[in-house]
């Protein structure tokens, strides 16, 4: 399998630059995303623990509800802020 280049630009025919690399202009650059979405995402997470752990050793429907709460807000969350359409890249 041939190396890919990653940076720089691709050499055109005599030696001249013909055109940049994709993904040239992302060196060094880190996008962690919005604080909003982290937030949400944290909260699908913590509601899915707390509704998993409502069913050690015995389910306690309460809790499990509580999680699926949990779940329901920071899924709204993430609608609300888009995160699927303007952070997914």
């Amino acid at each position: 399998m041939a190396e890919r280049a990653t940076t720089g630009t691709v050499e055109g025919p005599g030696g001249t630059a013909a055109r940049p690399v994709a993904g040239a202009a992302h060196d060094g650059e880190h996008f962690s995303g919005r604080k909003i979405s982290w937030i949400g995402t944290a909260m699908v997470c913590v509601g899915f623990i707390v509704g998993g752990v409502a069913f050690i050793p015995h389910p306690t429907w309460w809790l499990f509800w509580l999680g699926a709460g949990i779940v329901i807000v920071g899924s709204l969350i993430l609608a609300a802020a888009k995160t699927m359409s303007e952070d997914w890249y």
